[in-house]
């Protein structure tokens, strides 16, 4: 195992300077998936499960979600939230139980609503899911075969966690994906570095938000052309 006294920062910020793998790169046609940006995680002023990394970060999605939009492609937004029970929350639900346990965001309530900073139009895509991977147990890979998209570009939250999940997830079914790196935030910036650098050297391409949404622009332009 390589040692080292730099920050996981520092490691990520050396990895994108310079490229160690050939990028996934895109495909032809993307969709988008916004991952959990509920209050829960989202409301730092409200929760203590909140977090935030580019105070920017919703104004880069909404962005993101109007390019993909205008192209006719699927826009999609999870939430999580539980039974009172808590019974779907599994095993997952068992290690606390305090009110800022992960299962103790139940349907209906503010920290299982979505932030107001997000533009969700009405005919976009919703699921409730309920472990950290937006694929599971979701309709969204059957979603995926009927839009016949070949690219995920993944936002949200947590990177360590369901961003993560989503990702590699994401890659084992074959999809192109993509992490825009102002569009993901988690609680602590060592986890939230340290999950970039993964994803970028393994499952994903990272990259700027700038550069997403110009590829969106020269679909859009390819699109108008034909």
């Amino acid at each position: 195992m390589i040692t080292s006294d730099k920050t996981a920062r520092q490691i990520f910020e050396e990895v994108m300077a310079n490229p160690q793998r050939t990028p996934f790169g895109f495909g032809k046609k993307a969709v988008l998936v916004n991952v959990d940006p509920q209050k829960a995680y989202t409301r730092t002023d409200l929760f203590k499960t909140a977090y935030e990394t580019d105070p920017k970060q919703f104004d880069y999605v909404n962005q993101l979600s109007r390019a993909v939009r205008a192209l006719g492609w699927p826009v999609v937004w999870t939430h999580v939230a539980f039974l009172d029970s808590a019974e779907d929350a599994g095993v997952w639900g068992t290690r606390t139980d305090t009110p800022d346990s992960l299962q103790n965001i139940k349907y209906g309530s503010e920290r299982a609503a979505f932030d107001e900073r997000v533009e969700i139009d009405p005919a976009d895509v919703v699921y409730t899911k309920r472990m950290p991977s937006a694929f599971f147990e979701t309709p969204l890979q059957s979603l995926l075969v009927w839009h016949q998209v070949d690219t995920v570009i993944v936002t949200g939250g947590s990177t360590s966690g369901c961003i993560r999940a989503t990702a590699v997830e994401s890659l084992s079914r074959g999809y192109r994906t993509i992490v825009p790196m102002e569009c993901v935030a988690d609680k602590h910036e060592s986890y939230h570095f340290a999950n970039l650098t993964d994803l970028h050297l393994k499952y994903a391409d990272v990259m700027p938000v700038a550069e997403v949404l110009a590829w969106l622009e020269n679909q859009a332009g390819a699109a108008d052309a034909g």
